[in-house]
């Protein structure tokens, strides 16, 4: 035999391996938890990026989306992907306060500008940390919300006094702690729950992102919505540790390239698109008032804010972080994204 012939059936022999290892490979359906209802534009970016996940494993991963919390609450959504009790979940971290300190850099007010390049910067700075303070889950990306606003029932909101004595559903942990040092009452609840607890009169006004409103039906409780952004959400699509473990390395190397900054930015930047446009779908309702404030009023807001910054690096610290690099780092990669406020 040739050594030309001795080759190609070399070459041979390695594809009829290497696709037979492909064929022999366990197939897998991915439960993709999220708490949110199947009208949410998250519903159609887990549609894509699962679809796209079966197409590059030659269909030995499949998936199936659980939305509205049918596997667990919002807020548990993190120890459901530890536990294993769905592979892949949708995450707010806010939702815990104290137990992410690294991550709530990105929920800190008047930091974060712009949504697209914030997906791309946020994930591309926390990835390091991750590993550290998301060990239990195998973290795919990290992505945030179009900037959020304050939305009420009663009153107009206009400075950070206007917020004393009254209920608010905070979005996520640090706007929570801004509501409590403004004098005001925080009131836990998910998005998804958000026109409820107004509707009963339990909160008066809610931290929330413009297409949300119509789309959680939360324009049927307010009235009131400044026109300024005030701060954003972080978000995690994390995977079971033990269903990644269970994959073949064909498999994980599929799964790992599709959790990239990359991704990050394909999965949630048409959410972005989607809240951003709400806007001006609220200006045209009928019934209610968008309204914009003073460059003096926005200072009142971005004085008020001052002490959440001292109190996430003193929770850094604790947690034996260095907050001055870890913001310096976030703020090197907002820039470079072209994201900051």
């Amino acid at each position: 035999m040739s050594s030309c012939t001795k080759l190609h059936v070399a070459i041979f022999l390695a594809v009829v391996a290497s696709s037979g290892a492909l064929a022999q490979d366990k197939t897998f359906e991915l439960k993709l938890s999220h708490w949110v209802p199947p009208t949410h534009p998250l519903q159609k970016a887990m549609e894509d990026w699962g679809a796209s996940v079966e197409k590059a494993s030659n269909g030995t991963i499949k998936y199936k989306i659980f939305p509205s919390q049918q596997l667990g609450r919002a807020f548990d959504h993190y120890d459901m992907a530890r536990d294993g009790i769905a592979d892949f979940t949708y995450v707010n971290p806010g939702y815990q306060p104290g137990r992410f300190p690294i991550i709530s850099a990105g929920e800190l007010p008047f930091l974060v500008g712009d949504a697209k390049g914030g997906n791309r910067a946020v994930d591309a700075w926390y990835r390091k940390y991750a590993a550290r303070e998301m060990k239990d889950v195998k973290y795919c990306f990290s992505f945030i919300l179009d900037p959020l606003t304050w939305h009420s029932s009663k009153k107009k909101i206009m400075v950070p006094g206007d917020l004393k004595g009254m209920k608010v559903r905070p979005s996520q942990a640090t706007v929570g702690a801004w509501v409590t040092l403004l004098g005001g009452t925080n009131v836990q609840s998910s998005a998804t729950e958000v026109r409820d607890v107004m509707e009963k009169g339990v909160a008066e006004a809610v931290n929330f992102p413009w297409g949300s409103v119509p789309l959680l039906g939360v324009d049927k409780v307010t009235r009131y919505h400044i026109d300024a952004p005030f701060n954003t959400v972080t978000f995690q699509w994390l995977m079971s540790p033990k269903t990644y473990a269970g994959m073949s390395a064909a498999q994980k190397k599929v799964i790992d390239e599709h959790c990239t900054t990359e991704w990050a930015g394909r999965f949630a930047d048409p959410w972005a698109d989607f809240e951003h446009a709400g806007l001006a779908k609220m200006k045209a309702e009928p019934g209610h008032e968008v309204y914009t404030i003073t460059d003096a009023q926005l200072d009142e807001w971005k004085k008020s804010a001052e002490p959440l910054a001292k109190q996430w690096q003193d929770n850094v610290r604790k947690a034996g972080g260095d907050p001055d690099a870890i913001m310096k780092e976030l703020r090197a990669s907002l820039a470079q994204y072209k994201a900051a406020y």
